[in-house]
């Protein structure tokens, strides 16, 4: 006779990770789009404090609604949980975030990709010394598979980095110490105030410091610009910013930190497949084998016990 018992908890378990690592990969996609869409906007020759800016002014309103609305329908946060959240939005998300649109002013953005890959490393260490995490064979292995396909895939990006490599670089690796410093915080605040409620207060943070820090050191002249300025920095704001920090933190409510910076090894191989559509960057068969080494990691991933 066939059991009609329901499902088991680790089958449910099983779905829930895989949905949390779909979320993940999908929002860093979206995120990692920023470096195509940062290049797009120098063209006009804005810098890194005018793009951050226009970013945030367009993406304020989004963050600032959430964050009402938060307000006004669940119980106020303490002091302690307020100077968190603030501490978070200047690291994820206005220092982390200027770093990385100051290299890309000195580096190319396959470089700039390699670098960022760097951050699952971070969150992991991180995670072995200050929150004495074990971390599995498998996902050892994953990292290694999908660093590897990297390193084959941005290797001879590193030759094509110019005179200011060096700065460029130092910049980006900066911006991959504080992001894996934000999701590992985030994966203990997360669980206080909610991923979305996370989110909104985060990046009003984030937001306001980025339009101060405009309105201090550029002329409120450079707030005019061509057209498609405004147009891409809509873009940027919605399908690079908005949308991809809410699926992240959704990912960290419900496969932790660490998991949701490995799968997000897939956004920046994904920038390779849109460079080439959008900016006409070639694709060789190196890239290619590189690529189904990220893939093949992010697929060992996923067969993690949870």
């Amino acid at each position: 006779m066939p059991s009609t018992s329901p499902p088991s908890i680790s089958g449910l378990d099983r779905k829930a990770f895989l949905i949390g690592l779909t979320i993940a990969i999908a929002g860093a996609i979206l995120f990692s789009a920023k470096a195509i869409v940062a290049k797009l906007l120098y063209r006009y020759h804005i810098d890194a404090v005018t793009l951050i800016a226009f970013r945030m002014m367009f993406s304020v309103p989004f963050f600032a609604a959430v964050a009402i609305w938060k307000a006004h329908t669940e119980p106020a946060l303490t002091k302690r949980e307020l100077a968190k959240i603030t501490v978070m939005g200047l690291l994820g998300y206005y220092l982390s975030s200027f770093l990385d649109f100051l290299g890309l002013e000195h580096i190319s953005a396959g470089l700039e990709r390699l670098i960022l890959f760097l951050t699952p490393s971070f969150v992991l260490l991180l995670s072995v010394l200050f929150l004495k995490r074990s971390i599995t064979k498998l996902e050892w292995i994953a990292l290694g598979t999908a660093y590897a396909g990297t390193v084959l895939v941005f290797l001879h990006d590193v030759r094509l980095g110019g005179a200011n490599v060096l700065l460029g670089g130092a910049f980006v690796l900066g911006s991959a110490i504080t992001y894996a410093v934000y999701l590992l915080m985030s994966g203990e605040m997360v669980r206080k105030v909610g991923s979305i409620r996370l989110v909104a207060y985060a990046m009003c943070v984030s937001s306001v410091a980025c339009i101060l820090q405009f309105f201090l050191l550029r002329p409120v002249s450079l707030l005019v610009q061509p057209v498609q300025v405004y147009g891409l920095s809509l873009l940027n704001a919605v399908f690079c910013t908005v949308l991809p920090v809410f699926m992240t933190m959704a990912a960290v409510a419900r496969i932790g930190a660490p998991t949701t910076s490995q799968a997000g090894m897939i956004g920046p191989v994904s920038t390779l497949f849109l460079g080439a559509l959008i900016l006409a960057e070639p694709i060789t068969g190196i890239q290619l084998a590189g690529t189904a080494l990220v893939l093949a990691g992010i697929y060992l991933l996923s067969k993690k016990r949870v």
